[in-house]
């Protein structure tokens, strides 16, 4: 006796369709829309990003940056770093401009997040790209290898490869999208010796030893900058430079060294710090002089207690601090200066605008600043 069972057929689920996500800007393609938001000016895209789910992610995208850079519409923005006394943590900020509304300060520094070691003293800094790295520093007095990234665009931070000796006070520049840091160790031992100087490749996220002569090996570095492709580490005693093309080291010249004071910066091959008079001056490398910057008289004080700069897209930055009266608080100040050489080789500023960007407790003061294109 047998028995059959009816089964009805079943036909195969077609997968369904995958849904094409929505059009950054409907009725354009893509790649259209992506040429015309690139040249949006960064402080729009706060806005932008709440058009849609599509234009939120476009905004935070390498993608995005990477056209506003090939169609030349990078911005530069300044960071500056404060150390505040009176809870001893290091701070970012960056400034932020308004011009379009007259309810709010036209230039003011915005706080970023707290670097997750926020204690470090004596950190080395550098910029390469849309990140800003801080570079070893001591926690309680015992000196770090540690290094931490600041990506500018999301302005998150990252851990990055650790250094191969600990290091504060130490000199960093930036060439050729690579860092290179010099000093700022006791040389006391065969590793210390080795890595005396240390270049990292964020593109393969590793440290390399940079050969130097022992003679050069001095710990402090007070101030360092890139100039013409070579890296200046200014010592207590004097000062060295690393040739990256061909590996050489030179000792620099006494006008320089003898010259350069503070933190400085570099527009056009020439090196821009104050004088023992408070006054900016320029070092010009290839005549090997030193010039005042006229023009800044009755517009900057005279900077005796010291101020930071950097090159702010081919403008020089000058920050300080100010007293307010006889407040609580210091004032951060901020100027920004087009700088010209006239057709009888003497260096000129004009001042686009000065102005206070922020209060902060007396106690408070200025550690570094640098400039970063996004």
């Amino acid at each position: 006796m047998s028995t059959s069972t009816n089964t009805a057929a079943v036909k195969p689920s077609t997968p369904p369709e995958p849904t094409q996500p929505p059009r950054l800007i409907p009725s354009l393609p893509d790649d259209v829309a992506l040429n015309i938001i690139a040249r949006v000016p960064r402080r729009h895209h706060p806005t932008l990003s709440l058009v849609s789910k599509s234009m939120k992610s476009l905004i935070s995208s390498p993608l995005l940056y990477a056209a506003r850079s090939l169609l030349s519409c990078a911005e530069h923005f300044l960071y500056i770093s404060l150390r505040l006394h009176t809870r001893h943590f290091m701070r970012f900020y960056t400034l932020y401009q308004n011009p379009n509304n007259p309810l709010k300060p036209k230039y003011s520094l915005i706080p970023l997040p707290l670097i997750p070691s926020p204690s470090l003293v004596g950190s080395a800094f550098a910029a390469i790209n849309h990140k800003i790295y801080v570079l070893g520093g001591s926690i309680k007095d015992i000196p770090s290898p540690q290094v931490w990234s600041l990506d500018c665009r999301t302005h998150k931070w990252e851990p990055a490869p650790n250094m191969h000796v600990s290091r504060e006070f130490a000199a960093a520049g930036a060439f050729d999208d690579k860092i290179y840091v010099i000093g700022g160790c006791v040389v006391d031992n065969w590793a210390r010796s080795k890595n005396w100087a240390e270049v990292y490749d964020p593109k393969t996220g590793k440290w390399n030893s940079v050969p130097s002569p022992i003679q050069i090996r001095e710990k402090w570095m007070h101030a360092s900058a890139v100039i013409d492709g070579k890296v200046y580490a200014m010592a207590d005693r004097n000062g060295v430079c690393y040739e990256v093309k061909s590996g050489n080291w030179e000792t620099v010249d006494g006008d320089l060294d003898n010259g350069w004071r503070g933190r400085a910066c570099v527009i056009d091959g020439v090196l821009f710090c104050y004088d023992y008079l408070g006054n900016i001056r320029g070092y010009d490398v290839k005549e090997g002089t030193w010039k005042e910057l006229k023009g800044l008289e009755k517009g900057l004080p005279r900077f005796l207690c010291g101020a930071t700069m950097a090159n702010l897209g081919g403008k020089l930055m000058v920050v300080w601090e100010s007293k307010n009266g006889g407040g609580k608080e210091t004032e951060i100040r901020c100027a920004e200066i087009e700088v010209k050489t006239n057709e009888a080789g003497e260096l000129w500023g004009n001042i686009e605008w000065s102005d206070v960007v922020l209060l902060v407790p007396k106690e408070a003061s200025i550690v570094h600043c640098l400039a970063v294109a996004l």
